[in-house]
Order: C-alpha cells, then structure tokens, then sequence
C-alpha cells in the first residue's frame, strides 16, 4: 500500500473501518482479492513473484497492511519481500527479524487492539488509541497532505453516514491534492503526490476498503485499475471475526 487510513473504535457501529491504494508497478504480476485455498483463513489479493500480499483479513481475528517507507538507499533488492510480513501477520505469526527488510510502516489490528510497526530508523511498535490515523510512505508521526486529505474525508464519512462505503473509494479515487497544497517542511514529489495515482508505468492497481462492524461481521471489497486508471473489476467478500 501507498496510503491508508484506520477508523479505529471511533464509530458506535464500526469496530474497524480501513481504506487504502495500492501504487504498484503495472507491469507486477497480482491476483485479485480471494479466499485463500490454504486453510488459512485469509481473504486477499496476492502478489504472484514473491508470494505475500499488501492488505488482508483474516477469520481468525487479523487485519494488517503494509505500507513501503521511502528511505535513501532503499529498496535493496537482496531483501526479502515485505509482502511476507502481512501474510504472516494474518497467519498470527509476530513479525521477527524485521532489519532484515527493506523499511516499512506495518499496520496491524484485531478485536482488541490496534498498532503501528516500522523498522526504521529502529523496531518500533505504536499501539493506536481510538481515532482516525493516516499512513502512508514516510514516518507515522509525519503526515503527508494526501494522508491529511484521506483522513479527512473518513472523519467526514463517520460523523455524516457512516455505513454507504461509495464515498470512502470516492475519496479513495481523488486526484489531489497537488503541489499546491504542499507543506513547507515537506520537500518534492512523492509526500504531495495524489491520492490516486494515474501512470501508465506505475500507478494505483487497487482500492480496498474493509468494515468490521462490532459484532464481528465483516467486508472487504476491492476495485482494480489499468494503466490508464480505468476501472478494470470488483470484488467484495464477506467475513466474521470469532468472539466479537
């Protein structure tokens, strides 16, 4: 993922409401959000070289996404997929060995809590208070304007309706900010870049929004892109999460 948003115990209905993109290279094989055939109760899009996922749920009470932290000198291609680390989340494994990847920004949450997890500059382990929270490429506590944007509009969504998710993959789907809006202490492309990104090379593959109300029943749902930022497909799967 390129850039997400969590609504953590912060709606009388929702327990956890989480939206992001995926920016990837077109050119990167993936599949589409599925069950998983492995028994692993897992319900996600697969990245097909190196096998993880970006965002997923499981049945078994397991939320996690990932987000790549840009860092001078990273990627080193050596490195194991960062991918691997949600899957092992949703198959309950803990995160080890983190200094062995590439930096990223982990998201993890499940019926009781809810934590950030980055492994730059060192192992570092959040827990999230109730709220709205932004994550995107860069450090947690450094909120890049799209993020501000994002976070925004699903404040706006909570206190509006709260339950009819076709605004959230609108604010998903927005084009801005841009330049302009700009912070000082923030420098060039990419911490102003959109929310959604169009690029025939590398660009946003898919918006996934996931609800999980507070007995435990749950959606997540996906819209897949083309080059040309065309809508491509959809998929929406249900799911509940055990002792809610």
């Amino acid at each position: 993922m390129c850039i997400a948003a969590l609504a953590w115990d912060a709606h009388p209905d929702w327990l956890l409401v989480a939206l992001g993109n995926r920016d990837e290279f077109h050119a990167r094989p993936s599949a589409p959000l599925t069950r998983w055939d492995d028994g692993s109760g897992i319900l996600a899009g697969r990245d097909e070289l190196a096998g993880g996922t970006w965002l997923g749920v499981s049945e078994r009470g397991r939320f996690a996404l990932i987000t790549n932290y840009r860092v001078s000198g990273y990627p080193q291609p050596d490195r194991p997929s960062r991918g691997g680390l949600v899957t092992a989340a949703l198959a309950g494994e803990d995160p080890a060995a983190l200094g062995q990847y590439n930096p990223f920004n982990l998201l993890l949450a499940g019926p009781e809590a809810a934590m950030v997890l980055t492994n730059h500059p060192q192992e570092t382990r959040l827990p999230l208070a109730p709220g709205v929270h932004g994550l995107s490429n860069g450090d947690f506590g450094h909120v890049w304007p799209k993020t501000h944007q994002l976070c925004a509009d699903v404040t706006d969504w909570l206190a509006r309706d709260g339950h009819d998710t076709a605004p959230l993959f609108t604010a998903l789907r927005k084009e801005t900010p841009g330049p302009a809006a700009a912070l000082p202490e923030h420098g060039p492309d990419p911490d102003y870049a959109p929310v959604f990104i169009r690029n025939p090379v590398y660009g946003t593959r898919c918006s996934t929004v996931v609800t999980i109300a507070r007995d435990g029943q749950g959606t997540i749902a996906e819209r897949r892109f083309d080059e040309q930022g065309k809508a491509t497909g959809e998929t929406a799967l249900p799911f509940h999460w055990p002792g809610l």
